[in-house]
């Protein structure tokens, strides 16, 4: 299970299992009705209806052994091919499914430490973006930052790093990234936090990677590892060149 900080308590509350009719136990169909004398004299009526007489049914029963083998075996072959030239005909018409990525939400917010200054979504238009949702108090952020940190320098500046310092202190959240050598921008989202839930983060940490045209086409849920910043990188570079 993926190790997060959760930020609101669950509390589910079971129901009841629905109860069985009377005269039942699990496992074992419900209690049937009796069958009248004359509905069962009407079905043995049907059967040597069936049974006897003209038509396809007693043509077949005429036949011999051999000659119900060679019928039996012709219908189960035109019923395979049947059923085969039905599906290929199915697969051409279908089109593929296309991959959907949705927008990322767009937000306003002000820069970690200054909040006279403010960082949009907007100003990064046209350009890939990792969004990254942090917070001091969260134990794998103590552990996920650095790394994100260390790969951000390691890029020189071909990877665009974006952090959010959710529900902390200003002060708590500046002495976190300065800590951990955090270089990239880092905005605040205090209460009510409205940023943080329109991307449906509810725990810590989580990070979204975003083409240039700002669809999401990456989410990890808890602490990203080095493989995934490659891969989404990869994935968002590879996305935005398709646009």
């Amino acid at each position: 299970m993926a190790e997060q900080e959760p930020m609101t308590s669950a509390d589910p509350r079971g129901r009841p299992p629905t109860p069985l009719p009377r005269g039942t136990t699990p496992g074992t169909p419900g209690p049937r009705s009796p069958l009248r004398a004359e509905q069962r004299q009407a079905a043995a009526d049907e059967v040597q209806v069936g049974s006897f007489g003209h038509g396809p049914i007693a043509w077949f029963r005429g036949l011999g052994r051999r000659g119900r083998l060679a019928v039996t075996g012709s219908a189960a072959v035109l019923a395979v091919v049947a059923a085969l030239l039905a599906l290929g005909a199915t697969s051409a018409s279908t089109p593929k499914p296309t991959v959907n990525h949705p927008h990322a939400p767009g937000f306003s917010l002000a820069v970690l430490g200054h909040p006279g200054q403010h960082v949009s979504l907007a100003q990064y238009a046209g350009r890939p973006l990792i969004i990254n949702f942090f917070a001091s108090w969260c134990a794998p952020c103590q552990r996920e930052t650095p790394l994100i940190a260390r790969f951000y320098r390691a890029e020189h500046g071909r990877v665009t790093v974006l952090g959010v310092d959710v529900n902390d202190s200003s002060s708590a959240g500046l002495a976190f990234v300065h800590k951990t050598g955090v270089g990239y921008p880092v905005v605040a989202d205090p209460a009510p936090m409205a940023a943080t839930l329109a991307y449906g983060v509810v725990a810590l940490p989580q990070t979204f990677f975003l083409n240039a045209q700002h669809r999401i086409v990456k989410r990890v849920i808890s602490a990203v590892t080095l493989t995934d910043l490659r891969t989404g990188v990869a994935l968002l570079t590879s996305q935005s060149k398709r646009g």
